[in-house]
């Protein structure tokens, strides 16, 4: 897990016998929930796998990027507008980006 002050890059939020070595998703946003209530939005990069966005109620943006390949610029501006948006709404407002092992994106 890498963090700045609004910024946490992750590995994929996982469920069932992933969550033995990625990130239990449940851990996940009780984390968010309890360090950022209400100010927390989370990017999935990861175009193979998706997940249920109630975990964080509803709060998911998919940016649909290939493992260990470089998005398209199309793709990068879409995410970087979306960032700059959320974090503009409010000061406490953080990002959670995850591809699927926290280090391919």
């Amino acid at each position: 897990v890498f963090s700045t002050d609004r910024i946490i890059a992750m590995s994929f939020p996982s469920s069932g016998k992933q969550s033995f070595y990625r990130n239990p998703i449940k851990e996940v946003a009780r984390f968010l929930d309890t360090k950022h209530p209400d100010h927390y939005k989370v990017y999935n990069l990861c175009s193979e796998k998706g997940y249920d966005p109630k975990y964080f109620h509803y709060r998911v943006e998919r940016i649909f990027i290939d493992d260990h390949n470089v998005p398209a610029l199309q793709d990068m501006l879409k995410f970087t507008a979306s960032v700059r948006e959320w974090m503009s709404q409010d000061e406490k407002n953080i990002v959670a980006i995850h591809c699927k092992g926290g280090k391919g994106k």
